[in-house]
């Protein structure tokens, strides 16, 4: 049996049939259990997840029948599921191999490297490709998965920044250039991220929007945290006043251009 957290809560046999777990506090309970999957969830913890400051009058049988609803959910969708869902003191664990849930093996993924660019990119594409939407869609607003929401979504930005440089060393300029304007928006202080998709342009034979876009980052960069570029952008600002001439910046709405006198 596989399980899906990088997207909407999805559980699935082992031959991709999707396996329907009912009822909100089971889903709940569920997803739970899989912000650390292989190692137990306190029952305190649970409790907490599933009622916060309202439990019911017998939290821990409640959730034991709670518990009871998720095995058989999951026994109902292939024969042996039931056994994935294990009391371990101090509660409960999805017994489940990294290989059962798409965020350990993204995680896996992430931390392996390639020998050359299209190697890199086949490894970090297929990470990217197991997301489904954003880590936990149907409980953004869980206290119990912000944390684990947090690092996925971290890991996610830097599977897509190694992902573009592999592409950016074949030579996928203007692809780049197209595909992280999106996700570069998204992130208006993420200079990592920033600076790959200005060197895209710039090597796309997009010069004009590159220095523009570093001078609104650097401008942003002021403004909203008092800092400088970083050496990464100061580096990738110097190459591109080498390789070609810059122009002016952009004024901003309702600012004459400054002098150049």
């Amino acid at each position: 049996m596989r399980f899906g957290v990088l997207g909407p809560l999805a559980v699935w046999t082992d031959a991709g049939t999707p396996v329907r777990v009912p009822e909100t506090k089971v889903r709940t309970l569920l997803a739970v259990l899989l912000t650390r999957p292989g190692r137990p969830v306190p029952v305190d913890r649970l409790i907490d997840a599933l009622w916060g400051d309202r439990p019911p009058r017998n939290p821990v049988g409640t959730l034991q029948a709670r518990v009871s609803q998720l095995r058989k959910a999951l026994e109902d969708g292939e024969p042996g599921g039931r056994g994935l869902v294990a009391a371990r003191p101090p509660g409960y664990v999805i017994d489940a191999g990294p290989e059962a849930v798409d965020a350990a093996r993204f995680a896996a993924a992430l931390g392996r490297d390639a020998a050359d660019p299209l190697a890199r990119k086949r490894l970090l594409g297929d990470a990217l490709a197991l997301w489904r939407g954003l880590a936990f869609a149907d409980f953004a607003d869980a206290g119990f998965a912000r944390s684990a929401i947090i690092e996925l979504e971290e890991g996610r930005l830097v599977a897509l920044e190694r992902h573009a440089q592999a592409r950016l060393d074949l030579g996928e300029h203007a692809a780049v250039a197209a595909e992280l304007a999106a996700p570069a928006a998204r992130h208006p202080l993420r200079e990592r991220l920033h600076a790959l998709h200005l060197r895209a342009l710039h090597l796309a034979g997009r010069q004009g929007e590159a220095f523009a876009g570093y001078h609104e980052l650097r401008e942003r960069l002021a403004e909203e945290l008092g800092a400088d570029p970083g050496p990464e952008l100061a580096e990738l600002h110097r190459s591109m006043l080498a390789e070609g001439p810059a122009p002016p910046p952009r004024p901003r709405p309702g600012c004459p251009p400054r002098s150049t006198s």
